[in-house]
């Protein structure tokens, strides 16, 4: 499994070097709007409806303030605006960092 080797704050991104040594740039305030927390994302109720989850928003000026693994498969980032809820996987920040142009 390709795991976070480093993770630091670096102006207004966000770098994680990878065990199979791939770096990931992430603009913190699009990293905060891709939250995979219900907040963001929404959820379903018992009958499938869709709750929560407005869609899109502007998080500019949104920083990270802290982080922490957990167990090995997830990130969980900290948010200036107090967000702290959304799990990061791994693979799931692997494919943000591809569908973004600040990643190499």
């Amino acid at each position: 499994m390709i795991e976070p080797q480093r993770i630091e704050a670096i102006g207004d991104l966000v770098a994680i070097v990878w065990s199979d040594g791939a770096e990931s740039y992430y603009d913190m305030a699009r990293l905060r709007a891709a939250s995979p927390s219900a907040e963001t994302t929404g959820e379903r109720d018992l009958l499938g409806r869709q709750i929560g989850g407005h869609g899109p928003r502007d998080f500019s000026g949104v920083v990270v303030t802290g982080w922490r693994v957990i167990g090995g498969y997830a990130i969980q980032f900290d948010f200036s605006d107090g967000h702290n809820t959304g799990l990061y996987g791994f693979d799931y920040l692997r494919q943000l960092a591809e569908s973004d142009s600040v990643s190499s």
